[in-house]
């Protein structure tokens, strides 16, 4: 398993430069095609209100059209020397931002985006990150602001007994390969830290026979999960974080404040995260 073919997903209106060089750098280290991807939503206009000038509908488009265009310069011209194949794709389109690049995305092995902090000011330009780790299917590599280097010298985990961890930590193998020490780590309360450690050394195991240098670690719940993982990164000197997207339901996630919410919120780690 490896990823032969990378998305980016770009945001019009600025550049991307610091994420491109990172693609970059992955599309060396997998020797793997990049495809850049981009998508606008119109203005939406009330008619109900009124007349609205065709001039100013046309200009709209123009704008959009425009930045996406500018996005595809910069995609071109800071990937053309790193991988030997490109592709572009891109659509202006009155449907969710996320349905457009979610269904593309069936293309790639690997997404990866910006945090996408923007959509909360600004949903026609940009995309909500946490429905779109919600509905792509593929695993999604979730870049830091102004990180410009991926290192992969320490890794962190974050493990639970779920169909998302498991499927978050089987689709980073590759990238995990590439680490050069790799922590799994299970949060739990004192009545299931025995059976946390068993469960923490069986996935240690695992990646052992594939070649990952690996270690396990079991830690008493404090209260605050996400906040305590995090810690954990940060005594590692982890700067890559893998995660399962939404272990409970989004209402719940959101509520509490799970620990996929706070690797987006935070923003100040590369995430890797699978629904």
């Amino acid at each position: 398993m490896t990823y032969r073919t990378l998305m980016v997903h770009l945001e019009p209106g600025q550049t991307n430069a610091g994420l491109l060089k990172i693609v970059g750098d992955l599309a060396d280290r997998f020797e793997a095609r990049v495809i850049g991807i981009a998508a606008c939503k119109p203005m939406q206009f009330n008619y109900s209100e009124g007349y609205v000038p065709a001039d100013l509908i046309e200009q709209d488009r123009n704008s959009l059209e425009k930045d996406i265009h500018v996005a595809e310069a910069e995609f071109r011209k800071v990937l053309q020397t790193r991988s030997r194949t490109l592709e572009w794709r891109s659509k202006v389109t009155f449907g969710a931002l996320t349905e457009y690049i979610a269904c593309e995305a069936r293309s790639a092995d690997l997404v990866v985006t910006g945090p996408g902090f923007g959509a909360r000011l600004d949903a026609a330009r940009f995309v909500n990150i946490d429905d779109l780790v919600m509905q792509l299917g593929r695993p999604v590599l979730v870049v830091p602001p102004a990180a410009d280097e991926l290192k992969l010298e320490q890794v962190v985990i974050g493990w639970k007994d779920t169909r998302e961890a498991q499927r978050a930590t089987f689709d980073a193998l590759p990238l995990l390969k590439k680490a050069a020490h790799v922590t799994v780590v299970e949060i739990c309360d004192e009545r299931q830290i025995a059976a946390a450690r068993t469960r923490v050394e069986d996935v240690v195991g695992w990646l052992k026979w594939h070649g990952v240098v690996t270690e396990s670690r079991a830690s008493l719940s404090t209260g605050d999960d996400a906040g305590l993982l995090n810690a954990i990164a940060q005594e590692h000197g982890a700067n890559v974080v893998v995660a399962g997207a939404y272990g409970h339901s989004r209402l719940r996630e959101w509520v509490l404040g799970g620990v996929t919410r706070d690797l987006l919120l935070r923003g100040d780690k590369f995430s890797l995260l699978s629904h």
